[in-house]
């Protein structure tokens, strides 16, 4: 048995040296690496002097007590280790406090008693290496309810994370049970002469434990575990993340992050993010602003995001960053990766439509605005060509009668006053020819965004009139004015933007009208509360009640297929944004609707 139990114990104690080395070459070790560490220490020092005891207590003559005295330095504080791995296996990482002190009590003073034994014989009355013939005192029966306590509460621990987590045990959690529970029934067991042992037989149990730790260490990631159930939910998630502790060590991820950036987990497991980021072309990141972003979120408890475009892959995402807090205790940063590249190739194509429309509007009002030109027009040159012929046959009737004896001075008066008024009307086509080409051309510098200027409402109203008269009159449509503000009253903007907004409002009622003949809209213009008030009134039945509520807030029309929406959204933006003004309307079925358009006087 003595040979046995040294082979055995001799294969834990490399297993245990190996572990501890493997353990604390890590840079910067994590809590629980700590923890764990010292939970190695304390089963080296059990192991190591039963080794010398088995070795040298006979050949030596030295009686074994004296290497239990050494082997109960690890026994006692093992249990408070094996405590605290549990606190720190659930919550990432504990803040040690003042009343862990109280732990250390009871495992001392149990030092101090089994180190006076031979004065008092509290602990040991009979020792013997076969439990079976140990006689133990009253302070044994106090450290080992004590031990046993410790090690249950470790056990609750681990199953209550396990349940919480998971719903069933994780298979790290699983070997760290059995690891735990390994030593727990071998000295129930032993203790209580269920059976038959030596002392060798419970540092072997703790090396079981220790072949589980380290199965779960090297297997399962063990100083790095997540709940299996948990994980496979992660996994399921669109979304990509990776977790940091502290010095930007990758400490967990989700396979969707592996997927989207093409990745393998043993390649980046446990490695600093921002070698990473300098190995791995896909990601692309600005490292200066994703330090400053973490350093920031480090001391908020607020989530900090920004976009970024990865070239590499060609995706967009919104980096969402936030501490992990519990407790008060920073455990490290989860980084979010949302994928928004079909949201913004969405967002283009929209604004890519939105353009198109605008376009589209624009080219309408284009047309509406040639055939405004073309009917203007049309009119005072053929009056103007028609004052030419009239001033050519006045000219041939002059030259006739210069040498006519019977054309008096009375007659040449009567020549010269009928080409004097062929003039005036001349005169007067090609004044409104001159207002009509001096309308279209501010129409025209509309969409160049020409600076704002002062101008009056009687500029307003001629402009208006100048541009909507040729669709009036064809649609049998009377405008009629009322202006309850002096005609010389200035007001400060773009007048082409907002004759252009009028026009639209004046177009939308004929065109409600639909061909109806001999109908009226009413433009009136009043001061109210400092304010200028321009209604555009028709009668044509109101609006229906599906567009009243969408109406200025989105691209909205009753024309069908004859119209976009477009006009009502874009004068409305143009009130807001060129006059700080605003449109209203009010509405009644089977009577009309007011536009309003409101204009502060500034």
């Amino acid at each position: 048995m003595n040979t046995t139990a040294t082979i055995i114990l001799s294969i834990i104690l490399v297993v245990i040296l190996f572990l501890f080395f493997y353990v604390r070459k890590k840079i910067n070790p994590s809590q629980i690496q700590q923890v764990f560490s010292c939970t190695l220490v304390l089963m080296l020092d059990i192991v190591l002097f039963l080794l010398l005891q088995l070795l040298c207590s006979g050949p030596l003559n030295i009686n074994p007590i004296y290497f239990d005295y050494f082997v109960y330095i690890g026994t006692v504080f093992l249990p408070i280790s094996i405590l605290f791995t549990a606190l720190v296996f659930s919550n990432t990482k504990i803040k040690f406090r003042k009343w862990h002190i109280l732990l250390f009590i009871i495992p001392i003073l149990t030092l101090l008693i089994l180190w006076t034994n031979d004065a008092h014989h509290l602990f040991y009355k009979v020792y013997s290496i076969n439990l079976s013939e140990t006689v133990t005192g009253p302070w044994a029966n106090v450290h080992m309810v004590y031990s046993y306590l410790l090690l249950a509460i470790a056990l609750i621990i681990f199953m209550r994370f396990s349940i919480k987590n998971s719903g069933f045990f994780s298979r790290q959690s699983i070997l760290f049970l059995l690891g735990t529970l390994a030593p727990l029934i071998v000295n129930i067991l032993g203790t209580y002469g269920i059976l038959p042992m030596t002392i060798y037989l419970t540092p072997i149990s703790f090396g079981i434990a220790v072949i589980l730790f380290a199965f779960a260490i090297f297997k399962f990631q063990f100083l790095n575990v997540a709940p299996i159930a948990l994980q496979r939910i992660v996994d399921q998630i669109s979304d990509s993340y990776i977790i940091i502790n502290d010095n930007y060590n990758i400490t967990d991820f989700n396979k969707t992050f592996l997927d989207v950036f093409n990745l393998k987990a043993s390649a980046i497991r446990n490695v600093n993010l921002f070698d990473l980021i300098k190995k791995v072309s896909s990601f692309g990141l600005d490292e200066a602003k994703l330090k400053k972003v973490l350093s920031n979120a480090k001391g908020s408890s607020k989530t900090l995001s920004y976009q970024i475009h990865l070239t590499g892959i060609e995706k967009h995402f919104n980096v969402e960053i936030s501490s992990i807090v519990s407790n008060g205790e920073h455990l490290g940063t989860i980084i979010l990766f949302k994928d928004i590249t079909q949201h913004i190739i969405d967002m283009q194509t929209i604004e890519n439509s939105q353009n198109l429309l605008m376009e589209r509007e624009r080219l309408a009002s284009l047309g509406q605005l040639i055939g405004g030109i073309a009917h203007n027009l049309k009119t005072p040159i053929m009056s103007i060509s028609g004052a030419a012929e009239g001033l050519r046959d006045l000219a041939n009737e002059y030259d006739s009668s210069i040498e006519d004896p019977s054309v008096n001075f009375e007659d040449h008066h009567q020549i010269a006053k009928e080409m004097l008024d062929w003039i005036e009307k001349i005169k007067t086509h090609t004044a409104y020819m001159s207002d009509v080409i001096t309308t279209v051309k501010g129409q025209a510098v509309v969409l160049s965004e020409e600076d704002a200027n002062t101008f009056t409402i009687d500029e307003l109203i001629k402009k208006v009139s100048i541009l909507m008269k040729h669709e009036l009159k064809n649609a049998l449509v009377e405008l009629k004015t009322d202006i309850n503000v002096p005609l010389e009253f200035s007001l400060q903007g773009n007048v082409n933007s907002l004759v252009q907004v009028i026009n639209n409002i004046i177009s939308n009622a004929i065109q409600a009208y639909a061909g109806k003949p001999n109908m009226e809209i009413y433009l009136s213009v009043s001061e109210v509360n400092n304010q200028i008030h321009i209604d555009i009134e028709d009668f044509a039945g109101g609006l229906p009640d599906s567009v009243k509520d969408k109406l200025f807030k989105e691209m909205i029309t009753t024309k069908g297929k004859n119209g976009t929406g477009l006009g009502l959204f874009m004068s409305y933006s143009t009130i807001r944004a060129h006059f700080d003004g605003d449109i209203t309307f009010e509405t009644e079925k089977g009577k009309g609707t007011v536009f309003t358009i409101i204009i502060p006087i500034k």
